[in-house]
């Protein structure tokens, strides 16, 4: 709680605000009993009912102030507890934008989900509970032992047993309920993952006809979620019992001992009535209290789980290097590069050095998972180098801030990711200020206005979460096009001419070409007939640069590009 409460600031006059009415509020409950002995002792004592209704309209209006005192200090703490809630979502949000690639596969998608939302709306059901119960409590059961105390003698003795008892039997069930609060949220996560997964893949479980499959193994992990839920609740489930118990047999100590009192003389029953009515308002206090405990466990639990995430620095970290001192423009280059995934076993990439100059193209082909991506993620610094340097414009790329550096670059990922919206807002991810004009320019050059324009609404079509209403090589050009319209000085395509037919896929090469001008293009393709035309295609295996040089030159020299042709064009074309 000391992350969250260091990163989330309360105003200190809603606080004061909320305290001030808490005390007003407790005051006038302790004032009840008193006001209630002095109705017996001096109305219904000596018969005087005149007495007995004075007393009870000051009652009757010390009540109804209370009341409307309690109902403002709930609304007060409703509103302190979900600004609270609405500044950690923020902050958590912001440090999820800010992580790299290595914290994200770190923390998963499924647990950042559940942490954003079930975490810290338990958290924030629990602030509402602390302000609305967990100070008003505390107040209510030390005025209340003054006050038993000061009225009550030898019979209020009787809660220097009951109170040490009950909160041992708090302290006991809490431990044990904590223990189980931190593997509940943990196993959470497995259903959200599992969950997520089977909604991103349903086309795939439905091909495959694995709807059963998946229905079992849900089954299995939300079975061992409800055996661990029932568990916890087993053990909550103990302290309501145990608090009545302990009610009951100090409810009944107290009116024996009462009884014998003021049988012999030695205490009023105006006295046992208040002392009876205070020490029933201590334990109801605790009650009330003990409902807090219930949910801190699960409360601690997820503000330990947020605080990780607040707590956690991205491992990519900014430098101060300004843009307009760069000694050379659209200019990338590796030096001696080697890299590995957090957690690999070895790197992806080892000792990988060339250079991309202004107006070229450069290409990377190679076999399945053998470093080609790895080298493009480089280079917006999705994650950084173990040895060896990224040269942006003759600059590492450590030098400058990440999104100045990110500004240049047109990146296409492998997995075309999508927005909801429209087509334009989706296209004013690469320029937020773009114009129809801007949006057409680059449509046509992305071959995506041939689809658009049969749209409807044309550039104001609706797109569906993750673009669904969308094929894949509408989505590939959509993707390519929001590139595109930011003219970046730097063109990164992942893979990103895979979904389109050949006809297409040439006619984009060509518009790419003779509209970049200075700007330089780093590209990885599959196919040979896409890369044909390149500057410089390097030629990818077990994350090493075997080949460095253009297509002819390296059917003669890399017998590895030259098996690839082979098997895509044919040895005759060849």
């Amino acid at each position: 709680m000391k992350i969250i409460c260091s990163r989330v600031k309360l105003k200190a006059i809603q606080l004061i605000g909320f305290i001030s009415l808490v005390l007003l509020s407790a005051v006038g409950q302790m004032l009840l009993p008193s006001f209630l002995a002095q109705m017996i002792s001096h109305g219904v004592a000596t018969g005087a009912n005149h007495v007995v209704w004075i007393y009870a309209a000051i009652m009757a209006a010390i009540t109804i102030v209370s009341c409307i005192i309690s109902l403002l200090s709930v609304k007060l703490a409703s509103y302190i507890s979900t600004d609270f809630a609405a500044q950690l979502r923020d902050q958590v949000f912001s440090k999820v934008q800010s992580f790299s690639a290595a914290e994200m596969d770190k923390f998963g998608t499924a647990s950042l989900i559940t942490r954003s939302t079930s975490d810290i709306t338990n958290v924030q059901n629990f602030l509402t509970l602390l302000l609305r119960v967990g100070l008003l409590a505390p107040m209510m059961a030390a005025a209340g032992l003054v006050f038993s105390a000061a009225t009550g003698g030898k019979v209020s003795s009787v809660l220097l047993v009951a109170i040490p008892v009950l909160l041992v039997v708090l302290t006991v069930i809490m431990v044990l309920a904590s223990r189980f609060s931190i593997r509940l949220r943990k196993k959470l996560d497995q259903i959200n993952r599992l969950f997520l997964e089977s909604l991103e893949g349903v086309r795939v479980i439905r091909a495959f006809n694995k709807q059963k499959a998946e229905s079992k193994r849900f089954e299995n992990v939300n079975a061992d979620y409800a055996m661990t839920a029932m568990t916890a609740g087993r053990i909550t489930s103990l302290l309501m019992p145990a608090i009545s118990v302990i009610f009951g047999v100090t409810t009944a100590a107290v009116l024996g001992m009462g009884t014998y009192y003021v049988s012999t003389g030695a205490m009023e029953v105006a006295s046992l009535v208040a002392n009876s009515q205070y020490i029933s308002m201590v334990l109801t206090s605790v009650m009330m209290l003990s409902l807090v405990i219930m949910m801190f466990p699960t409360s601690y639990a997820c503000a330990k789980r947020i605080a990780e995430v607040l707590k956690t620095e991205s491992s990519i970290r900014d430098g101060s290097f300004p843009l307009d001192r760069r000694p050379m423009r659209a200019t990338v280059e590796f030096r001696h590069v080697t890299f590995a995934y957090p957690g690999a076993d070895e790197p992806i990439l080892k000792d990988v050095s060339f250079i991309s100059h202004p107006g070229e193209i450069t290409a990377i082909i190679g076999g399945t998972g053998r470093g080609k991506s790895s080298i493009l993620k480089l280079i917006p610094r999705l994650y950084d180098p173990m040895f060896g340097e990224v040269l942006i414009d003759g600059i590492n790329a450590k030098e400058y801030h990440t999104k100045d550096l990110r500004s240049l670059i047109g990146y296409v990922p492998q997995k075309n990711v999508l927005f909801s919206g429209d087509i334009a807002d989706n296209l004013n991810f690469g320029k937020e200020d773009g114009t129809e004009n801007d949006w057409k320019r680059a449509a046509k050059l992305a071959c995506a206005d041939e689809f658009i324009c049969k749209k409807p609404r044309g550039y104001h079509d609706p797109i569906a979460q993750g673009g669904t209403n969308l094929s894949g090589g509408q989505r590939q050009r959509m993707a390519i096009a929001r590139a595109i319209i930011k003219r970046p000085e730097i063109y990164v395509f992942d893979d990103s001419f895979s979904a389109l037919d050949m006809k297409t896929d040439r006619q984009l090469r060509q518009n790419l070409k003779e509209t970049i001008g200075d700007a330089t293009v780093i590209m990885v393709a599959q196919r040979v007939s896409t890369i044909m035309d390149a500057d410089r295609i390097l030629v990818v295996d077990d994350g090493q640069i075997v080949g460095n040089d253009t297509h002819e030159q390296l059917l003669k020299t890399c017998p590895l590009y030259r098996e690839i042709a082979e098997i895509q064009l044919g040895k005759e074309a060849l």
